[in-house]
């Protein structure tokens, strides 16, 4: 896309650290998972598909080796550096490309699946929404898009409690420090689950499926509609 003087600027949040970021996806089951995903999703041997947030590589890997052609994505060189060894380790070509949701270079309706997890609550949601047309059109008619994300799955007047609960989850079975808990609430841009779904409808998605758990994660199955098919 063009480049503006008030364009969101993505590379001024960079994310958390490599070592830190390595919490979200670096478990010893993290390849099964990813496998098990991709399964649901129906992968298919010569599908192109996107990971955009593919942090350490784990999903974009697993692709590649069921013989999809992958582009994984992060805005982090870090993180693409750490995807890039782990995809070589396994032997698995994937194609690495230092971008974001709002800067991702992509042919329209060439991809036949696009996954992000854990990214999208980086953005505000004006950009949020400006990010799933971007997805969208980046689509083929028919694909799928898998969106995990950081959400607010209950109503307003049980945030806090929430919040508080999601909080200690986090410190107490992941190791987060209480101050990287703080930062994330204070300064990034987790939403309401109605509110991501709202959007995600508007920009054109059929809502195949939504499921919330943990009790701050949001799991989404879209679909881009064929032609002739309402959303």
């Amino acid at each position: 896309m063009l480049a503006r003087d008030w364009y969101y600027n993505e590379r001024n949040r960079m994310g958390i650290e490599p070592a830190v970021a390595s919490i979200y996806d670096a478990h010893d089951d993290a390849d099964l998972r990813a496998r098990a995903a991709l399964k649901m999703l129906g992968v298919q041997r010569g599908w192109r598909i996107a990971d955009i947030g593919c942090g350490n590589g784990v999903l974009a890997t697993e692709a590649a080796l069921m013989g999809a052609e992958v582009d994984a994505i992060d805005i982090s060189p870090a993180m693409l550096a750490l995807a890039e060894i782990y995809a070589r380790d396994r032997k698995a070509r994937v194609a690495t490309q230092s971008a974001g949701l709002l800067s991702f270079a992509y042919r329209p309706e060439s991809y036949d699946l696009i996954v992000s997890e854990f990214t999208l609550h980086h953005l505000p949601d004006f950009w949020k929404v400006v990010a799933m047309s971007r997805i969208f059109r980046a689509l083929k008619p028919g694909a799928s898009f898998y969106l995990r994300d950081i959400v607010y799955a209950s109503m307003p007047d049980a945030v806090e409690r929430d919040v508080e609960q999601w909080a200690d989850y986090q410190i107490k079975n992941h190791d987060f420090s209480r101050e990287s808990v703080v930062t994330h609430m204070r300064d990034e841009y987790s939403t309401f689950g109605w509110v991501m779904e709202r959007m995600l409808t508007d920009v054109g998605f059929t809502l195949v499926s939504a499921d919330y758990h943990a009790p701050m994660h949001g799991t989404y199955l879209l679909r881009k509609p064929k032609a002739g098919e309402q959303g």
